[in-house]
């Protein structure tokens, strides 16, 4: 038997076996759409791009040159620079280390929050789903960034308080898509037989309703990172983000507003860096989704 015929097998021996047939069959489907793999090799690039940066850049991202100062894009400043005489092309290697800092905690804060939220209101239902529900619905009424902006003024200006600002933002729509899977899978005949088998709620929602949950949540999680990325960005263009001399994009592109007219690139360069990298999330997000959603097997 071939490797490939024992990761394709219909019939594994044991729950690796089937674990890595499944993740094998995700990947070579992904494979198959052209967006998602170039979603998939833009992702790639930000998180080497990301470890490597020390090594890519090559000035410092907060030195500065004032002799320098607005240099157009030329062969020794790829990007040209900034009113300090910074390279925006350093800077915006840099940045990615602070975006996807960003996109990493965000997504490891509010999607294993609102899964377990949205979990637990599922299957208990009643006046617990209510409650739950309720203050989720609140943080679904108000628009995402006008409430991050509210959060950020009420703990400070800084990255930490963005990112806490984001996930507290970002959680009720992965409580509402964990609710509605608990909804169809709390009354399935295996749960039935865990239960008789004298599994508590904890053991049955931690082994068998979450795990079920988490294609769904791996599929909205990676379309949100576009929105986040911008979130984040948001924050930073109004101040209220990464503080100086922090490369950030967002932080970046509020300075060089003052000169879009005449020195565009200041501005433009790390624009760009965030369409191409929210494209890339949501390139990824659309292939996962045609992968993984059950609805569109077969297709």
């Amino acid at each position: 038997m071939t490797t490939r015929d024992w990761l394709l097998d219909d019939s594994p021996a044991s729950r690796w076996q089937a674990n890595v047939g499944r993740a094998y069959r995700v990947f070579t489907a992904l494979l198959r759409n052209p967006l998602s793999v170039l979603g998939g090799v833009i992702i790639l690039l930000l998180i080497l791009t990301a470890l490597f940066a020390p090594w890519i850049a090559p000035y410092s991202p907060t030195g500065q040159s004032l002799g320098e100062r607005l240099l157009p894009p030329s062969e020794a400043h790829w990007m040209g620079t900034d009113e300090l005489g910074r390279d925006i092309f350093s800077r915006v290697i840099w940045g990615s280390q602070i975006t996807l800092t960003i996109v990493g905690l965000v997504a490891l804060i509010s999607a294993p929050l609102g899964l377990l939220i949205g979990a637990i209101a599922g299957y208990f239902g009643g006046w617990t789903d209510r409650v739950l529900m309720g203050v989720t619905d609140i943080f679904l009424s108000m628009p995402k960034l006008i409430l991050a902006l509210a959060f950020v003024a009420a703990l400070g200006p800084g990255i930490n308080n963005a990112i806490i600002a984001i996930a507290i933002t970002s959680w009720p729509a992965y409580a509402r898509i964990a609710r509605a899977e608990t909804l169809t899978i709390r009354n399935a005949e295996f749960i039935a037989a865990v239960r008789l088998q004298g599994a508590n709620p904890v053991r049955v929602i931690v082994q068998h309703i979450l795990p079920l949950c988490t294609s769904s949540m791996i599929i909205r999680v990676t379309l949100d990172m576009a929105g986040v990325i911008l979130t984040a960005a948001g924050l930073g263009f109004i101040g209220l983000g990464a503080q100086p001399p922090l490369p950030e994009w967002g932080a970046m592109i509020s300075r060089g507003r003052t000169f879009i007219l005449d020195q565009w690139w200041v501005a433009t360069m790390p624009g760009f860096a965030i369409i191409i990298v929210s494209l890339g999330f949501c390139f990824l997000g659309d292939g996962l989704r045609d992968v993984l959603d059950p609805k569109s097997e077969g297709k």
